[in-house]
């Protein structure tokens, strides 16, 4: 049975029972405790949780699923994957115990043509949490299994949480006997080889809090009712119903290993279980990868992009252990496009953005790796020829910072040499370097552990945003938060709680929250009636479960009492710059695709009154001329004076239109599109907008940069601000002029001209000042004295000489002096009070012990600095030039001890 086919029975199964399909969430949601969804009842967590009351008593679905903490043992075990689906049915406050396990077993124990899955019976086991008599009863009364096929387990096996706060519960799970070829006899608890675990069914009653372990954490008490979570796994039923072995077998993941078989020189399952495991990593990170990018993942050096990014150079890197040196990543993703487009359509529809960022990671990554290796070889040489097994800490960090080797391939480098890496050296020098900007986000979101207080807002209803058609509204405070903790009145007179970390929730707002890239609007909420006195500063507003606001607030004056009458009002003028940053936006954005093309694919985006910033996937950088032509594209659309229409329509209708919606997020069945200009710009967006694109005012492109692999940003100024922008580059421009004494036409070409005569001029400088120093270096061979047995130069140079010049010199005078053993050190004041030096040795000079690595350090020493280099030539730089006499006196004793 195919797994297209396995999903489907699964669905129709559910649906005939009364439940709802829900469509797959993205992998990405709008959570700060997640990273990517890694169970299928992420997205019903606000209905678990009893934040929100949910839209249907039964539901299923089949979520796509990532999970990567164990991403290095991916292959290993043929059991787990990065990606897989799970399939799952839910009940909220509906069915409980009994109602699971009879979906569970008739699903899988029904016949074929009946439209079960048709699995022995007699060949099913189940296990329950340990005092849970009741599911024990239940497996026999509803399935039939004997006693001898039911096993207790504890806590850390059959007690269920995502591992963060938030819903728990006992779980039952069922597991299928493979038979004895496959291990020992003895049910799960004696052998889970055997033993495969396909359906977990958690029985969530309860919410539980911090913790440090699956098995450590505090119970805070019962959810508002019990419900039921259930997870299949998609991929091992897939194994049991395909007669194979292992999830890499089966019929999504195997076409992935034949398409590397053809290709490498040393085919799969053909004993060597490393091959093998590198053939797994291949098929199970390419299916993972395609899945991320489809959900709107880019390469990256953070969070979900590192992820990804570092899923793609495993697979690269697997390919090339293999011996597969030409590129293979577009036939992978066509492989996957292939085996998971029934399932999932938009990987198709999508695919040229999907192969189009892998190939582009692939032929980054292969410049990496053949400058990285490199370094990396001599690296582990060296540690090796000094009798060490630990790679250097600093080593590994080099080849991240300057080659993007990321720390975990340097791992697997450094194990294949027979050494290990120190990790704790490598993330010190990480620490030091990289600052990470979570303390905004996690002041701005609210996790689900902290929306309890919230709970009562959330069930009555949504906040009604009125922000589209007025920019004041009467409204009623519905509650009043201070650090997530509810109270009745909050005051600026010092009677209340602090006034500058207060949120107001009010049944209707015309502020608009957060999102979509447009910064949250400010103005005023000020008490009405005898209230008056009350005003206070609005500084931000966000969503709490996508349907309450919270206006953060500073309290100036008065008092405000839960219940009371206010008037909130947005600030006019910020409201206006406001949607001439986001109008502006949708601007750039249809211009950028009429240049570029339908590829040029919105990766995020900000703005706020008089500017933008917007974030689109694209390879390389743009060219002046495509620079010039998105300005002139978007100024043309601002000066058409389009209208901006707005309206409201089914998703499908809009996509169907040709509404352009952001990869990887959720939209409801009811969508805002926004159309300016026809065919123009065409967008689902619930934000803010001008009535007509002239509102907007000139946009004037400031620049456009990398902000990470595949993706490119562009900045604009809007309105006043683009026309205060030229006003000081007209002024930049005449003053420039008058300086120059040339029309403004003219300037270009005369700062060029100026220009290249300036170069010429270094140039003639630089020629004059080495020519000097060349003399002098003549001079000091003539003169070089004799310590020892060696004949020593050792001299300080001409001030503003870079460690460059030094070097030429020093291969200069160290060739006047012939064979006999020479030490050629030479030493200046350099720019920036830098003391550059560099210290040469010949041959001859070597054989009696002398190193020019050991005599760099002598010089470094006396001038507050450090170097070093190989035996012949070596330089380093201090910044205690007071110390260059003593510097080399230093050496000369030095030389004179050999």
């Amino acid at each position: 049975m195919q797994t297209h086919e396995i999903r489907k029975r699964f669905l129709d199964h559910f649906v005939k029972a009364g439940h709802t399909e829900v469509p797959s969430a993205s992998v990405i949601l709008d959570d700060p405790n997640l990273l990517f969804v890694n169970a299928g009842m992420v997205q019903f967590v606000p209905y678990f949780l009893g934040q929100q009351a949910p839209p249907w008593k039964r539901a299923t679905s089949i979520q796509k699923c990532i999970r990567t903490p164990d991403i290095d043992e991916v292959g290993i075990t043929t059991r787990h994957n990065t990606f897989f689906q799970m399939a799952g049915n839910f009940s909220f406050g509906d069915y409980f115990k009994k109602g699971a396990i009879e979906f569970a077993w008739t699903l899988l124990t029904n016949p074929v043509e009946q439209g079960g899955y048709g699995l022995d019976p007699e060949r099913l086991w189940a296990t329950v949490y340990l005092d849970d008599d009741e599911a024990m009863a239940l497996w026999q009364e509803v399935a039939g299994l004997p006693a001898e096929r039911i096993q207790r387990r504890g806590m850390a096996d059959n007690y269920w949480s995502m591992g963060i706060p938030g819903p728990c519960g006992p779980s039952s799970e069922i597991y299928y006997d493979r038979g004895p070829e496959y291990g020992v006899e003895g049910g799960p608890i004696a052998n889970e080889d055997r033993y495969i675990e396909i359906w977990n069914l958690v029985f969530m009653q309860n919410e539980r809090g911090e913790g440090t372990s699956k098995e450590d954490f505090e119970i805070l008490g019962p959810l508002p009712r019990k419900n039921i979570d259930t997870g299949m796994g998609v991929e091992r039923v897939a194994c049991l119903l395909q007669g194979v072995d292992n999830v890499y077998e089966t019929d999504l993941l195997r076409p992935a290993i034949d398409l590397m078989a053809a290709r490498a020189p040393r085919g799969y399952g053909q004993g060597s279980h490393t091959d093998d495991v590198r053939y797994r990593i291949i098929a199970d990170h390419s299916r993972t990868a395609a899945i991320i990018i489809g959900d709107g993942v880019s390469p990256g050096n953070e969070g979900r992009g590192y992820v990804l990014r570092r899923l793609l150079r495993r697979i690269i890197r697997a390919a090339k252990l293999l011996g597969v040196e030409q590129p293979i990543m577009a036939d992978l993703m066509t492989t996957v496009r292939d085996a998971m487009g029934p399932s999932y359509p938009e990987l198709a529809e999508d695919f040229d953005r999907i192969q189009r960022i892998a190939v582009a990671e692939e032929t980054a990554f292969n410049r990496t790796l053949a400058s990285g290796s490199r370094l990396f070889d001599e690296a582990a040489g060296a540690t090796k020829a000094k009798g060490a097994t630990v790679l250097s800490g600093s080593d590994a960090f080099t080849l991240h910072d300057t080659y993007g080797f990321p720390i975990e391939l340097t791992l697997e480098m450094a194990a294949e040499h027979g050494l290990s890496v120190d990790e704790e050296g490598f993330r010190g020098l990480m620490a030091e370097q990289r600052q990470r900007a979570k303390a905004d986000a996690a002041a701005r979101k609210q996790a689900h552990s902290d929306l309890s207080a919230y709970r009562d807002l959330v069930d009555a209803g949504p906040t009604e945003f009125t922000g589209f058609d007025e920019l004041s509204s009467e409204a009623r405070i519905l509650g009043i938060f201070v650090d997530g903790e509810r109270v009745p009145v909050v005051s600026h007179d010092g009677g209340g709680p602090p006034p500058d970390r207060v949120e107001l929730i009010l049944d209707r707002t015309p502020f608009y929250a957060e999102s979509g890239g447009q910064i949250a609007d400010e103005g005023t909420i000020s008490g009405s009636g005898a209230s008056t006195a009350a005003k206070a500063a609005v500084t931000d507003v966000q969503k709490i479960a996508k349907t309450l606001w919270s206006h953060r607030v500073h309290v100036e004056s008065g008092e405000f009492v839960e219940g009371d009458t206010v008037v909130a009002a947005v600030d006019p003028k910020w409201r206006h710059g406001a949607t001439q940053g986001h109008s502006g936006t949708h601007m750039v954005h249809a211009a950028l695709r009429q240049v570029l093309g339908p590829n040029a694919v919105q990766a995020g985006s900000l703005n706020r009154p008089g500017y933008l910033r917007f974030d689109f996937n694209w390879q390389g950088p743009l060219s002046e001329d495509q620079r010039s032509q998105i300005e002139e594209v978007t100024n043309e659309a601002v000066e058409a004076d389009h209208e901006v229409h707005t309206f409201t329509t089914e998703l499908d209708k809009a996509k169907a239109m040709g509404a352009i919606a952001l990869f990887g997020e959720q939209y409801p069945e009811q969508v805002r599109v926004v159309e300016i200009g026809g065919p123009f710009s065409l967008e689902l967006c619930g934000g803010t907008h001008v009535h007509n694109s002239a509102q907007i005012g000139p946009v004037t492109i400031l620049g456009e940069s990398s902000v990470g692999s595949g993706v490119r940003r562009v900045e604009a100024y809007v309105g006043l601000e683009s026309f205060r922008h030229l006003a000081k580059e007209r002024a930049l421009m005449a003053g420039l002029a008058s300086t120059l004494k040339v029309p403004s036409d003219e300037v270009p070409a005369r700062v060029v001209n100026l220009v290249e005569r300036l170069r010429a001029a270094e140039k003639e400088l630089d020629r004059l000042r080495l020519a000097n120093a060349r003399a002098a270096a003549a001079n000091a061979a003539a003169g070089a004295e004799l310590v020892g047995k060696v004949r020593l130069v050792a001299q300080r140079m001409a001030s503003g000489m870079s460690a460059g010049d030094l070097r030429t010199l020093v291969g200069d005078v160290r060739g006047k002096l012939g064979s006999d053993p020479a030490v050629v050190a030479l030493i200046a004041e350099g720019e920036n009070d830098s003391v550059p030096f560099v210290v040469a040795v010949n041959p001859a000079a070597q054989d009696l012990g002398f190193r020019a690595n050991d005599l760099v350090k002598t010089l470094g020493a006396a001038v507050d600095g450090r170097g070093g280099g190989k035996a012949d030539l070596a330089q380093g730089s201090g910044k205690g030039a007071a110390g260059i006499d003593a510097a080399l006196a230093a050496l000369r004793a030095e030389i004179d001890r050999g």
